[in-house]
């Protein structure tokens, strides 16, 4: 007598529609249903262990089980379970929150706005764009500059930002000429042969100097860019690549938004990816790890002198047109301020300096990795972009899935990560992560990579 499916399972995958996922496949396979969690460690319906590598989508920073934040979340529960931020309204933990987001933001933050979710973020922030350029008299400058492999988000807004063809195939993106992509700053994939990574990155300077003259940069009003680009394949700027450009922007009155979505908490070895890159932004978006992804928040934080613009439009207008059911939700607020004290009360940061030199090791080290072109990363964020010939860099062909080959080997290790546009594996672990979970991580994905192998048809 055959046995009976899971009945989360089945359920599963009958209803539900499951993002980035190929629907007919998932149809015939079904779902990896995760049960529970424990530190960096979370278990399947079946009981088997792997340790969860992207952190969930780059988000659960203090892993699975942090009781702290479940006490937070009781707490405000219990005390005042929702009210909103419309129209002169508030609640402590979002008044508590705020505060402590502005003192440990890069300069020269001054003020947040509360969302709901990463792509939420990038959406506000860009409709504020718009709006501090209509208040300032310029209704021109409304184009924006991101780049390419860039991703803020699959939203009809983030589609238009994000540099990633799935972000638009078939969704009728773009709908609008107002957004223009940069060369990605990968300097393993588009540097010209022999192009120091100085060179690279004047380039690239030059290659947005000559965008904006050609469009007008009475047209532009921002440049958009994560500090390391997350989703689209763990992108590393070149040496010099930000200094070179702020000045640019400057030059010509646009605005810098960091998209520190991925970036944010101490994860690429500052508490922020601007402190690590020397940037000055003038808006700035956080989420995922502002929670340690336990319940959904976001923010964008934004300078005194873009507030005071947004500020005196909306008391020229009656009011500021913007706003979310739950965006500054008390419960949530209340997660977000916890995850921050814990930040500094297990002093976050410094952990995650002490471990980042084994996990930066045990990353090089897998350069040597026949399957391997680059390894690439910083703090605790690697990816390894795999190739089919490392000397001449060529790639395996789109259908051949090498990323999401490896990454299915990495689930028999027990260990899960995920594939990345352009044949990268991306790897995030939470930032509790201790040393000799750092060589069991990486142990694990070497045997992978080496179960790979034989399967692939490499280069003669």
């Amino acid at each position: 007598m055959s046995q009976a499916p899971n009945s989360l399972q089945a359920r599963d995958k009958v209803y539900l529609v499951h993002p980035f996922t190929n629907l007919r496949a998932h149809e015939q396979q079904g779902p990896l249903v995760i049960t529970r969690g424990e530190g960096i460690w979370v278990y399947d319906d079946e009981g088997k262990a792997y340790i969860e590598g992207l952190s969930g989508l780059w988000c659960a920073s203090l892993g699975f089980s942090e009781k702290r934040l479940v006490e937070a979340a009781r707490r405000q529960m219990e005390r005042l379970p929702y009210t909103h931020t419309f129209a002169h309204r508030s609640s402590e933990p979002v008044i508590e929150l705020a505060e402590k987001l502005v003192s440990i933001a890069p300069e020269p933050i001054a003020k947040v706005f509360f969302v709901n979710s990463g792509s939420e973020a990038i959406d506000t922030a860009l409709k504020l764009v718009w709006y501090y350029n209509n208040a300032r008299g310029k209704p021109e400058k409304k184009r924006i500059i991101a780049r390419k492999r860039a991703y803020h988000g699959v939203t009809l807004a983030g589609g238009h930002l994000t540099g990633l063809a799935y972000a638009r195939a078939g969704f009728d993106l773009p709908m609008s000429d107002r957004f223009f992509h940069l060369t990605c700053p990968s300097h393993y994939r588009d540097s010209l042969p022999g192009e120091s990574e100085g060179a690279f990155a004047s380039r690239l300077v030059e290659e947005l100097d000559t965008l904006i003259r050609a469009l007008g940069p009475e047209t532009i009003a921002a440049f958009f860019a994560e500090p390391v680009m997350g989703a689209g394949g763990v992108v590393v700027p070149p040496k010099g690549y930000f200094e070179k450009i702020q000045p640019i922007l400057k030059k010509y009155d646009i605005l810098f938004v960091a998209d520190e979505v991925i970036n944010g908490f101490c994860r690429t070895g500052n508490m922020w990816g601007c402190q690590t890159f020397g940037i000055r932004p003038d808006l700035v978006v956080c989420a995922k790890q502002l929670s340690s992804a336990y319940l959904p928040i976001a923010a964008v934080l934004m300078s005194r002198d873009f507030y005071e613009v947004i500020a005196e439009q909306s008391a020229r207008l009656g009011t500021l047109g913007i706003g979310y059911t739950y965006g500054g939700h008390p419960v949530a607020a209340a997660v977000a301020l916890e995850t921050l004290k814990i930040y500094e009360s297990d002093r976050i940061l410094e952990h995650v300096r002490a471990v980042t030199p084994r996990f930066q090791e045990r990353l090089v080290r897998l350069s040597a990795h026949p399957l391997v072109g680059e390894a690439r990363g910083v703090g605790l964020l690697g990816g390894l972009e795999i190739v089919k010939d490392k000397r001449t860099k060529e790639q395996f062909p789109q259908e051949a899935k090498a990323a999401a080959q490896i990454v299915a080997r990495c689930l028999e290790q027990g260990l899960i990560l995920r594939p990345l546009p352009g044949d990268v594996v991306g790897i995030c672990p939470p930032l509790i992560i201790e040393e000799h979970e750092i060589d069991q991580l990486f142990d694990r994905l070497e045997r992978a990579l080496d179960a790979a192998l034989p399967a692939m048809p490499m280069a003669a």
